[in-house]
């Protein structure tokens, strides 16, 4: 499945990231996110293509840690809006 992917758009990465349109997604909240809508987006497409767990919340933790969701929580030195 994850070859398939990667034929059809090019590579895994522009999948992902079509979803934001290239976009990093930044919370700004300090609310505790086990899954968000895009996270159910892309876990329902990718279960649509076959794919086995991949649940929403598996998929949030995903996004995390690839760069695609920012959630540092506000205070943290790596939330953006301690940018210098």
């Amino acid at each position: 499945m994850f070859l398939a992917i990667q034929k059809e758009f090019g590579s895994f990465d522009r999948y992902l990231w079509g979803f934001t349109d290239g976009k990093v997604i930044l919370n700004t909240d300090d609310v505790f996110h086990t899954s968000t809508d895009l996270s159910d987006k892309i876990s329902k497409d990718l279960k649509r293509r076959g794919m086995k767990f991949v649940g929403t919340t598996i998929i949030y933790s995903f996004l995390q840690a690839v760069g695609v969701v920012n959630d540092h929580e506000l205070a943290c030195f790596c939330h953006p809006s301690h940018a210098e």
